[in-house]
């Protein structure tokens, strides 16, 4: 027999053994690859959610939305988004920039040095919830830029995790391919570890700031299998719809769960043919081709500027002709099978290019109000009509006027957009010719005959009587 003392030692190394065991078979979770189990709601789900056909998007820069440049001064003007019309806010991402590398002045919204974390510049987690608790209540989903393609130099993955990065031959981390984008660094989506971590990041703001989806910024230079993965677990958080809107054009993002493609090709046509470098027919061709072999109810999301083309183009009041061009433009944008997207700033007709890599505040006691109440007309129209949301489209464009219908079993809507800055003639085709129509913003009477006068950048939107 052992002495008790004994007894007492082995007693000890045996917990000690078992101790050391439990922690090598259940290790402390990585910070940087948690699988979203660690995390408690925030919030109540939100069972106003636009369906996909009924979303009008409503983008917004958060360093020059406010005076502020932040998340709360986001939140004062909610109301002013709710008048619009939109029913989904996108915020531009709101996580830490990186510092190493830096893109313009403030460095490129699109770097992100800490994919769990506030850019303190625009507020903190509380001011998050917050916003998106007030915009619930105004029956508006909010959804989160969501940069999975690239990090900043200085994120920490670097450091902590290099290989979860594409390397060059010599071993050092690159730069995404194609791309002249110096301050930010390509991450490697051969690495599951690597993916792990990325769904556990997108999960952390749905529950922890109770959003409603992402905008996900480059989709096309992602692949398909990890947005599959990604959007099948994001869609399981919450008992409640969640909007996946890829910025990319691949068929195959429909595929991998995503609500809704970006129409790079259709905005290029709408320059185009406001340049008229080519006729208004040219848009029901590029929109045909965009929407190839998709399933009917799909829809793919357009716009007349974003921050991207706002900076680098040009506002829609220098793209199309000035006031009632810009908004002739976005009503065939905007009903010609789509789902809106309107970027801060253009539905007061501001007319200064917006450097989304600086703090510069949108001065919005320069509002057109006259154009305002016109955007909320269009965007009311087009919340109510069955016709512009679920419709099947038929085009009867000419070379100078953007002509189609929208229609469905109960309801018909014809947009009539002269694209040129000049009084014209358009003959009717046998299908609309001697016809007779209500204008949905006026409550006018229109009767179409052989022919029908239009000044310069005139629209129409007609209802069937």
């Amino acid at each position: 027999m052992k002495s008790n003392s004994n007894i007492f030692l082995a007693l000890l190394l045996s917990i000690a053994f078992v101790s050391c065991s439990s922690s090598e078979e259940n290790p402390k979770p990585d910070p940087n690859t948690g699988t979203g189990n660690e995390y408690q709601q925030y919030g109540s789900p939100f069972d106003k959610v636009a369906a996909n056909e009924d979303a009008v998007i409503y983008q917004v820069n958060v360093r020059s939305f406010s005076p502020e440049g932040n998340l709360k001064g986001v939140q004062k003007r909610l109301g002013d988004i709710q008048k619009l019309g939109a029913n989904v806010i996108y915020l531009m991402p709101i996580y830490p920039v990186g510092k190493i590398k830096t893109a313009g002045k403030l460095g490129s919204p699109y770097s992100i040095k800490d994919y769990k974390a506030v850019n303190t510049d625009y507020g903190t987690l509380e001011d998050l919830q917050a916003l998106v608790t007030d915009a619930h209540s105004k029956n508006m989903a909010v959804i989160l830029d969501w940069v999975a393609n690239h990090t900043s130099w200085d994120n920490q993955w670097i450091t902590t995790h290099p290989d979860w990065y594409q390397k060059d031959a010599s071993g050092n981390i690159t730069i995404p391919p194609g791309t002249n984008w110096q301050d930010v660094a390509q991450l490697n989506y051969t690495n599951s570890e690597m993916k792990k971590a990325m769904i556990d990041a997108m999960s952390y703001w749905v529950y922890n700031a109770n959003i409603d989806g992402f905008r996900c910024d480059a989709a096309d230079m992602v692949p398909m299998n990890f947005w599959s993965e990604a959007i099948a677990k994001i869609r399981k958080i919450k008992n409640q719809r969640m909007i996946l809107m890829a910025e990319g054009t691949r068929a195959n993002h429909f595929d991998a769960g995503f609500d809704y493609t970006f129409g790079f090709t259709y905005f290029g046509a709408l320059e185009k043919v406001f340049a008229e470098a080519q006729p208004a027919s040219y848009l029901q061709t590029e929109s045909s081709k965009e929407y190839g072999q998709l399933d009917a109810s799909k829809r793919i999301v357009r716009y007349t500027t974003n921050h991207d083309v706002n900076l680098s183009d040009g506002t829609p009041l220098e793209l199309f002709g000035g006031k009632k061009g810009s908004l002739a433009a976005f009503v065939i944008a905007s009903s010609m099978k789509s789902v809106p997207m309107i970027y801060n700033g253009q539905e007061i007709g501001y007319n200064k290019r917006i450097d989304y890599f600086d703090n510069v505040p949108i001065d919005w006691s320069t509002a057109d109000n006259e154009m305002l109440l016109e955007y909320q007309k269009i965007i009311a129209f087009r919340n109510s009509s069955e016709a512009l949301r679920k419709g099947k489209l038929t085009g009867y464009s000419s070379n100078d006027v953007s002509v189609f219908t929208m229609e469905t079993a109960n309801d018909k809507v014809l947009i009539v957009a002269n694209i040129k800055n000049k009084s014209l003639k358009y003959t009717a085709p046998t299908a609309l010719a001697n016809t007779n129509w209500t204008d949905a913003l006026t409550g006018n009477q229109i009767a179409i005959g052989a022919e029908l006068n239009l000044e310069a950048y005139q629209y129409l939107i007609l209802k069937k009587q």
